[in-house]
């Protein structure tokens, strides 16, 4: 039996395991050791199974997980994230549609200091849902508003995403988190016009609200969660970019800077603080997990010869580069309706890593954003929508018109939404890639 054929049947096997329930970190080094000890010697195996966990569970560089985990998770346990919505919806909330608008907006703010999708739902599913359904709003646009927002804190720095993507290709975070700042402006506009277009076209699922004075706007800028963003988003994300810090330590500091924040503004909460800690650590848990056994999955896949013999195969296609782009990116927007996009990212990227940005030569920095996005939409999108399901779990259960056919519903103009800055990003890659070059050279 060749390498090849040995690595395909450990795949098949990965697919079956994960589909059966087995968590997706376990299957991953199961197929991934047994395959290598097949192809290898199990004495191999084990040694590669041991210098993976050893080499990662002891970087100094995977500690950026943590400390940005803690940040958001700071964040979103003190109540910034709502004084962030209460401050944004003053300024918007009269217009149709101008609380969902908000909540782009918010999610995006929120994103820049949280970086996780979960965690961006959560936060707004407790706070920005209950004012829309007090306001009238449908659960058509009050959810699915919720669902393509939390899209945002995948692009919008610090990205966990981003994070495990330079991580796992050895490409620079600063450049990624530099790479997802327009991308993400561009989606939290598309994202606003199309509440626009839903408000024009369902008018009684966004009604218009009272319009906010001005001193209480000005309230709500002085004292909500506008300049505490700003202020922990500038110490560690600009400290960064101006080469102060690095990655893991700009995570530090703005992990500091919020646990800080929540102690002026008198929002230190010991039982809210030690939560937060341990969402950190089992975050950091995961994601330390899942790289070790992606590791050992990849280390399979490269000795199994798979990625070179794709590689071969596209190279012999005649086809421009850009139709075998899209090819990949359906796949990806296919994985992102069954499975969690951190796991996917992990398990695929030793196949097609090597092809995109070797075999085809795109810019690591462009598919990392990319793929990303491709990943989101395809965790929103219908039938499955794994973020369409979050925000039904964490919004009041007594809610009985908030289905899950009723927040599908109103998801698809997001989606198009989505879809646009797909397009976007394939005609011009620059979108992504012109920051980061124009602050690192």
């Amino acid at each position: 039996m060749s390498a090849i054929t040995i690595g395909i049947i450990a795949l098949v096997l990965f697919l079956i395991l994960m589909c059966c329930g087995v968590a997706i970190p376990f299957s991953m080094l199961f197929c991934g050791a047994i395959g290598i000890a097949i192809i290898k010697t199990p004495v191999v195996a084990s040694q590669i199974v041991v210098s993976e966990l050893l080499e990662l569970f002891s970087s100094y560089t995977l500690t950026v997980c943590p400390m940005f985990g803690l940040m958001g998770f700071l964040a979103c346990y003190t109540g910034v994230g709502s004084r962030l919505c209460e401050a944004i919806n003053s300024f918007l909330s009269h217009r149709r549609g101008g609380l969902a608008m908000a909540t782009q907006v918010a999610c995006a703010g929120f994103g820049a200091i949280c970086g996780s999708v979960p965690a961006t739902i959560a936060t707004m599913a407790s706070i920005a849902y209950p004012e829309m359904r007090a306001r009238k709003y449908m659960p058509n646009l009050a959810g699915s508003c919720i669902a393509a927002g939390a899209v945002l804190a995948v692009l919008i720095p610090p990205s966990s995403n981003f994070i495990i993507y330079g991580l796992a290709t050895e490409t620079s975070i600063g450049r990624l988190f530099l790479s997802g700042i327009i991308p993400g402006i561009m989606l939290t506009i598309l994202n606003m016009l199309a509440v626009v277009y839903i408000g024009k076209r369902h008018p009684d699922w966004a009604p218009v609200a009272e319009k906010q004075s001005w001193a209480k706007r000005w309230n709500s800028i002085l004292h909500g969660g506008l300049i505490e963003v700003a202020f922990v988003f500038i110490i560690s994300m600009g400290g960064m970019f101006a080469g102060f810090f690095t990655p893991t330590e700009a995570g530090a500091v703005g992990a500091f800077g919020m646990l800080l924040i929540t102690i002026i503004t008198k929002q230190n909460d010991f039982k809210k603080f030690i939560d937060a800690l341990m969402s950190g650590a089992r975050l950091a848990a995961m994601v330390f997990l899942l790289l070790a056994c992606a590791n050992i999955f990849g280390t399979m896949f490269t000795v199994s010869g798979i990625p070179t013999a794709l590689g071969k195969i596209v190279t012999a296609i005649d086809a421009p580069r850009w139709c075998i782009m899209l090819v990949i990116l359906a796949i990806y927007f296919l994985l992102g309706l069954v499975a969690d996009l951190l796991a996917m990212m992990l398990v695929t990227l030793p196949i097609f890593f090597p092809i995109v940005c070797g075999t085809l030569g795109y810019d690591p920095i462009w598919f990392g954003v990319i793929l990303t996005l491709m990943i989101a939409i395809g965790g929103i999108t219908p039938p499955v929508g794994n973020g369409i399901f979050l925000v039904k779990g964490s919004i009041p259960p007594d809610d009985k018109e908030a289905t899950i056919s009723a927040l599908f519903s109103g998801v698809w103009p997001f989606v198009v939404a989505a879809f646009i800055a797909v397009f976007i990003l394939l005609a011009f890659p620059q979108v992504a890639t012109w920051l980061p070059e124009l602050v690192y050279g």
